[in-house]
């Protein structure tokens, strides 16, 4: 692949763990790791040390070496594992609540600049105009070029009322746009619906946080409210990057019998080997309430239809592997992102304000499918917009990443983002600058409109794009079992005898 949309990932100002989160928070194992600790390694370790403190051109704070030194240990894991400091401890903490201090703004890094893939609605940056496609070139007086991404969040995030000037390229602009903005609290409101005509309506999960089973169920039941009898619901989960375990539960436990198994997971650890069911004791924040209770009961049975693509990852594959599995829901769209590992959380004393960030387990689908670097593969292939799938297939996938881990059940299974020369690709991303950003849930929403023909048993446009399977290095692997549905099948029902 070339190398512009090869450095395209979406992460969320504000959101430490990216576009690829399954995060739970656990307690610090005590455990006795002096045993076998490799002494020499360690006194080689100590030996460059102390040859930097004597050598090195400048002094170096033991602190900041010894942070580091944990850092990349930890990072040198696979691509989702990190040591936290206590700023971004705190950031991760409130994003998974719902809320963090910053600008608003999902970006990504392009020809080494900041691009913003979407600003969030009613945030600081999208009352100042800040449009998807912007490249930010300065922060402030820094030049972009020459940091990371994650140096740039950085200096995007800060105090609330504190203000940041931002120099912007825009293509149709001759000359650059400066905005100062003024760093708020965001809060990201997780669960969309609307009632999309009489008796279908849609229902969109934007990442999986503490509110998102609350939120959902009180959606749900404004649904029903307004139509009683509904004939389809729609659950969107495209461009979902995760976030917390119990969410996931929940939003699956919604739709699928009581006390179903919605997700398994296997790790080194016996508090890693778990399985997860639709129960209250899962997913309800409050012990003593559950939000789902409250829905009617007819929502175990409603048609439905679960819209992936090559954004959807990790919490929003269990879900769709839940509903796919028990066959409650026909899953449409695109190949998902292919993360199957789950990262604990664990906070480091004595204080308890830094932490890491783990990759503990793998996880399951109910019938014991790992999604890790393969994906959930939908029934039906439906490309984003009529005419083709525009930029989402050669969106980064888990499988391209360095260092993450292999599918243990199915080696063979790693789906990388599609290979195209680089005169191609600047055709392509040239062609999609000029499309009309798409709006999830509106008129235009090409997939949200096959999804509804799915529900009333009309013909479905599908995708010419078959699933793609290639190996680690790249190579054709063996072909995905091609399962879709006909594309005037009516909608599928759950045989609760499974």
């Amino acid at each position: 692949m070339g190398s512009k949309l090869k450095n395209i990932s979406l992460i969320g100002l504000g959101m430490v763990a990216g576009a690829t989160a399954m995060i739970q928070f656990d307690a610090i194992a005590q455990k006795n790791a002096t045993a076998s600790l490799p002494l020499e390694e360690l006194r080689q370790m100590a030996d460059v040390f102390g040859l930097i403190k004597s050598d090195y051109v400048e002094q170096v704070d033991d602190k900041k070496l010894l942070t580091e030194a944990i850092s990349g240990m930890v990072a040198s894991l696979d691509p989702h594992s990190a040591y936290l400091d206590k700023k971004a401890y705190k950031e991760l903490r409130e994003g998974t609540m719902g809320k963090f201090v910053g600008l608003g703004i999902e970006v990504g890094m392009e020809d080494g600049y900041v691009k913003v893939i979407s600003p969030i609605e009613d945030s600081p940056a999208f009352k100042a105009g800040i449009k998807a496609g912007d490249l930010i070139t300065r922060l402030d007086s820094t030049p972009v070029k020459g940091l990371t991404l994650d140096e740039a969040v950085k200096k995007m995030r800060g105090e609330p009322n504190t203000k940041i000037t931002l120099t912007i390229a825009r293509k149709e602009e001759d000359k650059p746009i400066v905005l100062t903005i003024m760093r708020q609290e965001i809060r990201v409101q997780s669960v969309k619906s609307k009632v999309v005509e009489p008796g279908y309506a849609w229902l969109r999960v934007t990442q999986f946080q503490e509110p998102t089973v609350d939120d959902m169920a009180k959606k749900l039941a404004a649904i029903y409210a307004q139509e009683p009898n509904l004939k389809g619901i729609v659950l969107d989960l495209r461009n979902d990057p995760g976030g917390v375990l119990p969410g996931a539960i929940g939003v699956s436990a919604a739709f699928l019998p009581k006390d179903a198994v919605v997700v398994s997971t296997n790790g080194q650890i016996p508090s890693s080997k778990q399985t997860f069911y639709a129960k209250r004791e899962f997913y309800a924040a409050n012990p003593l309430n559950d939000p789902l209770s409250r829905l009617p009961d007819a929502i175990k049975k409603v048609p439905m239809v679960v819209l992936i693509n090559s954004g959807s990852a990790s919490a929003s594959e269990i879900v769709a592997g839940a509903l796919q599995d028990y066959q409650r829901a026909t899953i449409m769209g695109t190949q998902s992102f292919g993360k199957g590992s789950v990262q604990s959380v664990i906070a480091l004393p004595p204080e308890k304000n830094t932490a890491v960030k783990l990759t503990t387990a793998r996880y399951y689908t109910p019938k014991g499918r790992s999604i890790q670097a393969r994906g959930i593969v939908p029934d039906i292939m439906v490309d984003e917009y009529p005419d083709g799938d525009g930029l989402n297939g050669l969106r980064l996938r888990e499988a391209d990443l360095s260092k993450h881990l292999s599918n243990d059940t199915d080696k063979s299974a790693e789906v990388k983002a599609q290979a195209m020369d680089e005169i191609a690709e600047e055709r392509l991303i040239a062609a999609e600058k000029k499309r009309k950003p798409l709006d999830f849930g509106s008129k235009d929403d090409f997939q949200l409109s096959q999804a509804l023909n799915h529900l009333k048993g009309l013909p479905v446009k599908v995708s010419n794009a078959k699933p793609e399977v290639r190996n680690e290095e790249g190579k054709q692997a063996a072909p995905v079992k091609d399962d879709r549905k006909d594309n005037k099948a009516p909608p599928e029902k759950i045989d609760t005898n499974k």
